[in-house]
């Protein structure tokens, strides 16, 4: 089975799916050894890995997609829903975009409503008009049939122009052939539930990490009110972070590394050099 197709397959059993959010390599890695048999390729991890910063779409196609490959590489079961963001440009940058998550084994792909280039703002986020948006989800869904690639559509615009708007926007997403819908910020349960009504049966997606500006409902009450994908940008992320923190500390402090460090034993099974050891055996030369 494709990737697509083993999302499908997940997608149809019972239960919320728990998303975890990766960005590299290495928290690929850990997602699947952990069990996860899905992860989301977040921009907002991928743009403080790479930047060092927030994400306020700096983050290029060409490095979201690097780090699409270096997800695929190291964890290459995990069935991946990456963050396309605008489509990087018009309908025909969208399906450029689609096209080659689809063709390189991504199992779905986000696209959303925002305008590009951003504001130079951190605040708010401008749709495009509603018809605009649409076009862009009929691309994308075009596109997507070359690979089967699943569609996650988008909207931004509850904060700016209104539940009412969102809804709209979520219904014509669905007319248009989208296979997950996602209505960002939502303000209380009340939208969250119209949100789901306006999917009309298809998976909605939720971001369940603490943040400012939305409801955030806890992983039991998500799926009460009929969210079936949950992610988590910040779940790996902001421990990371802290930890990176702490073992600089602890430098500072004249320790060799913080009391959180994983010995060096665990550390080297972790990162697979066992592993290394047993796939070269087969080829070395006998003397």
């Amino acid at each position: 089975m494709t990737p697509p197709d083993r999302l499908r397959a997940h997608l149809a059993e019972p239960g919320i799916i728990t998303m975890p959010a990766v960005w590299d390599g290495l928290s690929a890695k850990l997602a699947a050894g952990a069990g996860y048999k899905t992860a989301f390729l977040s921009g907002s991890c991928v743009a403080a890995s790479r930047l060092g910063g927030p994400d306020l779409d700096l983050i290029s196609f060409g490095e979201m997609f690097d780090s699409f490959n270096m997800v695929r590489g190291a964890a290459p079961e995990t069935l991946v829903l990456a963050d396309g963001d605008h489509g990087y440009g018009n309908p025909l940058n969208v399906q450029r975009t689609v096209r080659a998550y689809g063709r390189a084994g991504a199992a779905a792909i986000l696209i959303e409503d925002k305008i590009t280039p951003r504001q130079l703002t951190s605040a708010g986020k401008p749709c495009l008009p509603r018809e605009e948006a649409r076009m862009k989800i009929r691309a994308a869904v075009q596109a997507a049939k070359e690979s089967g690639i699943l569609i996650l559509a988008r909207t931004d615009c509850r904060p700016t122009q209104g539940i009412d708007e969102a809804v709209a926007r979520i219904e014509i997403f669905v007319e248009e052939g989208a296979d997950i819908l996602f209505l960002d910020s939502p303000a209380d349960d009340e939208e969250f539930r119209r949100a789901v009504a306006a999917a009309q049966g298809k998976p909605s997606f939720a971001v369940l990490s603490p943040g400012p500006g939305r409801r955030i409902p806890s992983l039991t009450e998500a799926e009460a009110l009929g969210i079936k994908i949950g992610t988590y940008p910040t779940a790996m992320l902001s421990p990371a972070i802290a930890g990176m923190q702490a073992g600089l500390a602890a430098l500072l402090a004249g320790e060799a590394e913080s009391a959180a460090a994983l010995a060096p034993a665990v550390l080297r099974t972790t990162l697979g050099y066992p592993d290394y050891d047993v796939q070269g055996a087969p080829f070395i030369v006998k003397g």
